[in-house]
């Protein structure tokens, strides 16, 4: 018989059929999410400013500072493929882009007074499991974030996380390999 699939005649249908149920992305192939996507999908990132008296509208501002979100964009547009999640892709890029500029803002501070405020701001904290009030005392419980971060990292650290990991329980974002 023929040595190859693309000796064969339908070899190159083969070819076509195999790379798409295997579920790897066309080479080169990116994601075109946008910032004006972003501010449409979650307004919540952005603040009103109220306008100078010389302008008549108020402005609107990005929390997030601009150069990392074109960072979460990129990096959204590279891992959230079109071709994985079809009529759910502008909804994941978007839960991507969010999640990664709610776990900036947690971490954010226009600056620090020395090393260890800074590091302070990226502690992990999870729900209070008891507060007293004489001498001041809080104590967390941070098994939900941890146990959480076992298999999907720092996802669970934000509802935009956990809900871009339900849907991509869904969209079965796993590959496969065919022969």
């Amino acid at each position: 018989m023929w040595d190859h699939a693309y000796g064969e005649p339908m070899g190159p249908y083969f070819m076509e059929a195999r790379a798409a149920a295997s579920n790897v992305p066309c080479p080169g192939e990116r994601g075109g999410y946008t910032v004006e996507m972003f501010h449409g999908d979650f307004p919540q990132f952005t603040r009103t400013v109220p306008p100078r008296e010389e302008e008549g509208e108020p402005l609107t501002e990005d929390l997030v500072p601009g150069p990392m979100l074109e960072n979460f964009i990129g990096q959204a547009n590279d891992s959230v493929l079109p071709s994985r999640w079809g009529s759910m892709w502008r909804y994941a890029a978007g839960l991507y882009v969010a999640h990664f500029a709610a776990m900036y803002l947690k971490t954010y501070a226009p600056s620090s007074d020395n090393e260890i405020q800074a590091a302070n701001r990226a502690a992990q904290v999870g729900v209070v499991r008891s507060a007293s009030m004489g001498n001041t005392s809080i104590s967390y419980d941070n098994s939900a974030v941890t146990a959480g971060t076992e298999k999907w990292g720092a996802w669970n650290a934000t509802q935009y996380g956990a809900q871009l990991v339900t849907m991509a329980r869904m969209a079965g974002m796993g590959g496969m390999y065919v022969i």
